[in-house]
């Protein structure tokens, strides 16, 4: 198929497809006598209505879901498609953070969002809002499409990198515009305000039409931290390092797709900002490789994925992804060392990523032979270092840039086409 159709893109192939399907249909009805009264029967239509229906599900879902489970997605290239991007950062004020729409600061080159990603060997679906909410009130076509979200709940848990996807696929799946319908539905959650707090612990919303629901858990070290004493307000956290935060094993039974990440949290600045202890196995952790900042992430990588996998036979209906990690830009230091990411147009045009192993290394090992799947998008977002807040950041202090978090529309963007065509 691929030397058949070469050069041509997905839906190229699909009008191809249904065409010469449907046509010699329509050509039989022609030299068949009994169907040459016009207009057609009833039946008749409702045949032909049947035979192309199921041609155009066939092509367009069965198909690029076989695809999908043989594409590397990592693998490929970045181009240039002026209809990106999904959604305008000036715009989608409901959903995106003000500190992240790049719109809105001084910047005044935007070619980072006009950029698309094209793996190697195959088509990344065409993100599509429609395509992600859709229904059928037929069965068969319910089962054609395993994945779609009507009905199901879709959770980011992880750090701030999962706050952008999770921002991003709200304005991806909204255009950007203003939804009066969609529900906020934390509380549902426990993703309330606690008194005193800057903002809840996370967001969720329905969208009623489709009782679709998205959602995101702060949670930067993906294990569950646990006051040691809840009566002092300056109490230490004991970081379970081999628990999974206390949300997931309170709702995990709720989530039909699940996208995990963690790691810029991980250094010794933060744990001790935040008062964290490192404990394994119920008491402080005493084993001195875990003890390095480097073996605690990789343990704890490796521990909720292993406890995530462990649940699917009790959730069969549950896709789990583990994202790996998002790569930093600084250049001549770090975020409090001067470090800067001042390139603004796109270096990584028609370079191609071709390794066939992720990057983040912690990330590949700890999915492999589970079921919870890899989403890696490290080595193709290494290639973007224009699309990063830099320094027109609205929140940072003078001097200070962000090279770790991105612009949005930007490159989170591609995260979750990806992440659309995997579900």
């Amino acid at each position: 198929m691929k030397g058949l159709f070469y050069g041509l893109r997905g839906k190229e192939i699909s009008l191809i497809l249904i065409v010469l399907t449907c046509t010699p249909f329509l050509y039989g009805m022609g030299q068949n006598p009994a169907s040459r009264d016009f207009p057609p029967t009833k039946n008749r239509l409702l045949q032909l209505a049947s035979s192309c229906t199921l041609m155009i599900l066939i092509v367009n879902i069965v198909i690029p879901r076989t695809l999908a489970t043989a594409c590397n997605y990592a693998k490929g290239k970045w181009v240039v498609d002026d209809i990106r991007p999904w959604y305008s950062g000036s715009t989608c004020k409901q959903w995106l953070s003000q500190m992240w729409a790049c719109q809105l600061m001084q910047r005044k080159d935007f070619t980072y969002e006009k950029l698309r990603w094209q793996p190697k060997d195959c088509e990344l679906e065409e993100f599509e809002a429609s395509k992600f909410f859709r229904r059928y009130p037929c069965y068969w076509v319910d089962v054609l499409l395993f994945g779609r979200m009507q009905d199901k709940t879709l959770a980011f848990v992880g750090d701030s990198l999962g706050r952008q996807q999770f921002q991003s696929l709200m304005c991806m799946i909204t255009g950007g515009e203003e939804r009066l319908d969609v529900i906020d539905v934390g509380a549902e959650y426990g993703l309330v305000k606690p008194r005193g707090a800057i903002r809840p612990n996370g967001w969720a919303y329905r969208f009623p039409s489709t009782n679709t629901t998205i959602l995101y858990y702060w949670s930067a070290c993906l294990c569950d931290l646990e006051p040691l004493n809840i009566t002092n307000p300056a109490t230490e956290y004991a970081m379970h390092l081999d628990r999974p935060p206390a949300f997931l094993h309170q709702y995990l039974h709720k989530f039909d797709v699940l996208v995990l990440n963690t790691g810029h949290h991980w250094n010794r600045g933060k744990l001790k900002g935040n008062r964290w202890v490192m404990h394994v196995g119920g008491v402080p952790n005493r084993n001195r490789k875990i003890a390095e900042i480097g073996g605690a992430k990789n343990f704890t990588i490796h521990s909720i994925v292993s406890w995530v996998n462990s649940q699917l036979p009790r959730h069969p209906q549950l896709k789990a992804f583990y994202r790996s990690i998002s790569p930093r830009h600084f250049v001549n230091g770090d975020w409090n060392t001067g470090g800067s990411c001042d390139n603004t147009t796109p270096m990584s045009i028609g370079k191609e990523v071709l390794q066939d192993e992720s990057s983040d290394y912690s990330a590949g090992s700890a999915v492999k032979g589970s079921g919870v799947k890899l989403l890696d998008i490290t080595a193709l977002s290494q290639v973007r270092d224009e699309g990063h807040i830099s320094r027109y950041s609205i929140t940072a202090t003078p001097g200070v840039q962000d090279c770790l978090h991105w612009c949005l529309p930007g490159v989170p963007d591609t995260w979750n086409e990806i992440l659309f065509a995997q579900i």
